[in-house]
């Protein structure tokens, strides 16, 4: 596996602090060469000298293990392979981009979606109303992303309403329903719901849930309604602070800060970080423990990063057979594709063939960075006959050295378990490749009538003055 360079981070971290290399090697208590050397990353850091870097910085661990970095490289690869562009832009520049000036890296990525946004609206994409096409999902997610699915604002609010609780998990659904009658004046009704899975009418006091909603959806429900009700004063000071673009984006910081909550309330922090190292991230046990469901458990996971007790840290996603991703965070560094589909080798798109069943996959991107990666089809509940019942793929994953204290490891050579995937299609190299969509945008097809390959395409690098 490769190892993470995080020299460039380190100096970009250093000069934003004004230090010159001998004053920050002094506090260090190493020679100025030697850090000079670990900046250009000549040198691997050992734990102690991280941790004295991480201290003297003022920096988190998280910080400093370059995935923010590979994140937005990967965004920014996908940018400048846009074959609208003069030229190639060299990996190189890429990478040094993203290490040393992530400010403008990101004002890249934020330009690039405000062009694709008009392209699609030169496109005929436009409302009828002549109103732009926004992209506020993006925004969210970036949202999330930054602050690496973690809230302390919203832990401690879920921790403060639960000691009011003093109930064991498996009594959470009643409490919560208790707590909404006798706090709220509200009544909890199961009914059939047409086109809803919850309606509240403040007026009357009354939450309705759908009868098609499974024990545990009815539990985080309920739970939302909660932090709806309790917690909208800490929600509101968040997204205020994120300055949100537009109303659409700050509307869905809201919900995705309210389903974050009612995740807290269902999961507390320690008792679920305990049992998921107990159980050794079995995510069914989990969910059996807490009586949430496998998605729920799964979106728990991902926020484990409290600083004095930090879990694993997990990617997760979400997506549907056409490969429309619907939630997605990552506290693993995990590059996923912004403008593009993600790999087919991907155990992600597996899972849909054995619904219910976890499938299991050591990936490795031509980077060298290497995940462990689970993920299993779910059904959502059907509404009535004759309609198709909703599937989606919940995943989740995390850096490849985490792999022995997952459950779904056993048994596992990893190393000879590996398997190779891409960001995505057009910006992969791989040359030999059966499930190749289309070749990489910086290389020039090989068409030979004489041979056939396994690969669907061939094709060879571009020289890098030609043009595109």
């Amino acid at each position: 596996m490769a190892r993470p360079l995080i020299g460039r981070t380190i100096r970009r971290l250093r000069q934003e602090q004004s230090l010159t290399q001998a004053a920050l090697a002094t506090r260090l208590g190493i020679s100025a060469s030697y850090l000079n050397l670990i900046e250009h990353d000549q040198r691997v850091l050992t734990a102690s000298l991280l941790l004295k870097v991480a201290e003297t910085l003022g920096a988190e661990l998280s910080a400093l293990s370059g995935a923010s970095e590979r994140a937005l490289e990967a965004g920014l690869r996908e940018v400048f392979a846009d074959p609208s562009l003069p030229e190639p832009v060299p990996e190189e520049e890429v990478a040094a981009l993203a290490a040393s000036a992530p400010s403008a890296g990101r004002a890249v990525l934020a330009l690039y979606r405000a062009l694709r946004v008009a392209r699609e609206d030169a496109g005929g994409l436009a409302l009828p109303s002549g109103r732009r096409i926004l992209l506020p999902g993006e925004e969210t997610r970036d949202f999330f992303h930054e602050r690496a699915n973690h809230f302390p604002e919203l832990e401690d609010a879920a921790e403060a309403i639960l000691a009011e609780l003093a109930v064991a998990p498996a009594e959470t659904n009643h409490a919560l329903a208790e707590r909404l009658r006798r706090r709220h004046g509200l009544i909890v009704s199961v009914e059939p719901l047409e086109g809803a899975l919850r309606r509240f009418d403040p007026e009357r006091g009354h939450l309705a849930l759908a009868e098609t909603l499974p024990r545990e959806s009815r539990g985080f429900q309920m739970a939302f309604q909660v932090a709806l009700l309790e917690a909208r004063d800490v929600v509101e000071r968040i997204v205020t602070a994120a300055e949100p673009s537009s109303t659409e984006a700050g509307a869905l910081m809201r919900v995705g800060l309210l389903n974050y909550l009612a995740g807290a309330l269902l999961m507390p922090y320690a008792p679920f970080l305990e049992a998921a190292r107990a159980l050794r991230h079995d995510i069914d046990a989990l969910a059996a423990r807490f009586g949430v469901s496998f998605e729920q458990a799964c979106h728990r996971l991902s926020t484990l990063q409290r600083a004095a007790a930090r879990g694993i840290p997990f990617f997760f996603l979400r997506l549907d057979p056409a490969g429309n991703v619907s939630k997605r965070f990552s506290a693993a560094g995990f590059p996923f594709a912004r403008f593009g589909g993600s790999c087919p080798r991907w155990v992600v798109h597996a899972a849909f063939a054995s619904p219910g069943a976890v499938q299991v996959q050591h990936a490795r991107l031509p980077d060298g960075a290497s995940f462990f990666c689970f993920a299993r089809a779910v059904a959502g509940p059907l509404t009535r006959w004759g309609e198709p019942r909703p599937i989606r793929v919940v995943a989740m994953g995390c850096d490849a050295a985490h792999a022995p204290d997952l459950a779904y490891a056993d048994g596992l050579d990893l190393e000879r378990a590996v398997v190779g995937i891409g960001l995505s299609c057009r910006l992969c190299e791989r040359p030999d490749c059966r499930s190749r969509a289309f070749p990489p945008l910086a290389h020039r097809l090989a068409l030979d009538p004489h041979t056939t390959s396994a690969s669907p395409y061939r094709f060879e690098r571009l020289p890098a003055d030609s043009p595109r």
